[in-house]
């Protein structure tokens, strides 16, 4: 097949996220099929942006085809964003009258977070005749009317909402990374034989080919660290990722300061927007049992997850999670095979599924402090049980070589 995937932010190794795109093409690939990357030159979820100076400028990368289409920067939600969102768009379409016969796509994929670009895709494949679908990330315009408060007569809302809905009509199939999405996409026009449920993934083979030790500055702070924390009987606690609103982590500051006379020790690792607020409040409460480092790089996240005794994950409350959730960073704790405290309430419960650690309701540290305490007193044996669990569960369910062979089936329906 001759794969055209849209992806407004995707990325790779060599740029940073997002990397969902990126370990499915490197497979198709692998099966020998083509793939080409259409994204925007900028994206604020990258660490790295590509040097586009033309409309399009093509990149190969581990074998994808990148075609990157020139956008305008941006640096927060607003105008600016939206005018980056536009220019993608109108991209795609100058891009459609570029395709020659050689490279005409057998499968069209729109997989944006927000679904505009299923009118360009659509264009795309109706003009060759090739396969379309919809990838579905995050429920738009559901998740700005119901996390970001957006009346639903907004211009923009109902401009995402026609999309929304002329994707579910017009696409030959949806795939939908929440599990909990399909009586929701019936209700606005999905025929029920068109979903299909892929969730994000996980490359394992990158967690077993991992160093044994870090080599960055932060890396090696939290290898000292934890090996200080050791010597001294400390029990560690950990959360790795984006500091930002959603992940809600005053409430692990919370359950430091429950547990602030145990011989428990909370490591906060990455970067974000609320990182600095964080550390304020850890200072206000005078913590002492508490160390915030930046970002390790991606190659070291086998490693550094490891290390802990018990690793965090938190969410705000919101209704928008009855859909369920399938995060990225969930998958790396279980690939560490390290128990889990989720403090998470949605529609599916992965680490309740998986008997892989404890879940407890969100935005509630004394619950969460006792789950922590509930945790350290497990004999070790138990402890390595469910670290197993959760490394079965990931393996079975969240590995990208068997995720892309499901999306595979998809396109060849």
């Amino acid at each position: 097949m001759n794969i055209l995937y849209i992806n407004h932010y995707a990325g790779s190794l060599k740029y940073g996220m997002e990397f969902r795109p990126y370990y499915l093409a490197k497979r198709w690939i692998a099966n020998g099929h083509k793939v080409t990357m259409m994204a925007a030159s900028y994206s604020h979820i990258r660490a790295k942006q590509p040097e586009v100076t033309t409309p399009f400028v093509s990149e190969i990368i581990d074998g994808i085809t990148y075609q990157w289409c020139k956008t305008p920067s941006y640096e927060q939600n607003g105008a600016k964003r939206f005018v980056n969102m536009l220019v993608f768009i109108f991209r795609l379409f100058q891009y459609a009258f570029k395709i020659n016969s050689v490279d005409a796509p057998t499968a069209v994929i729109a997989s944006s977070t927000y679904p505009l670009d299923i009118f360009p895709a659509w264009f795309i494949a109706k003009k060759f005749k090739a396969k379309l679908i919809f990838e579905v990330h995050d429920l738009w315009p559901l998740s700005p009317i119901e996390l970001g408060g957006m009346s639903k007569y907004h211009p923009f809302i109902m401009l995402i909402q026609f999309a929304e809905d002329f994707a579910y009509k017009h696409s030959d199939s949806v795939v939908s990374m929440l599990p909990k999405t399909l009586e929701y996409m019936v209700s606005r026009g999905l025929k029920k034989e068109k979903f299909n449920y892929i969730p994000n993934g996980i490359e394992l083979k990158e967690w077993e080919t991992s160093g044994l030790h870090a080599n960055s500055e932060n890396g090696k702070l939290i290898e000292e660290k934890i090996q200080s924390c050791k010597a001294e009987g400390f029990f560690t606690v950990a959360y790795l990722g984006t500091h930002g609103l959603a992940n809600c982590l005053e409430n692990l500051i919370n359950a430091a300061e429950i547990l602030r006379d145990e011989k428990i020790f909370f490591f906060f690792v990455g970067p974000g927007p609320e990182k600095e607020s964080l550390k304020a409040l850890a200072q206000k409460k005078k913590l002492l049992n508490i160390i915030f480092v930046d970002s390790i790089p991606k190659g070291e996240i086998p490693i550094i997850t490891k290390l802990f005794d018990v690793n965090y994950i938190g969410l705000k409350k919101e209704s928008l999670f009855r859909f369920g959730i399938s995060p990225n960073k969930l998958m790396d704790y279980m690939a560490a095979k390290k128990p889990i405290i989720n403090a998470v309430e949605a529609g599916n419960d992965p680490v309740k599924e998986a008997g892989c650690g404890i879940s407890v309701p969100a935005e509630n540290p004394q619950a969460l402090a006792f789950a922590i305490q509930e945790i350290k007193a497990k004999p070790e044996t138990e402890l390595l049980l469910m670290g197993e669990n959760g490394y079965k569960f990931v393996s079975n369910e969240n590995d990208y070589e068997k995720l892309a062979q499901k999306f595979l089936k998809v396109m060849e329906k």
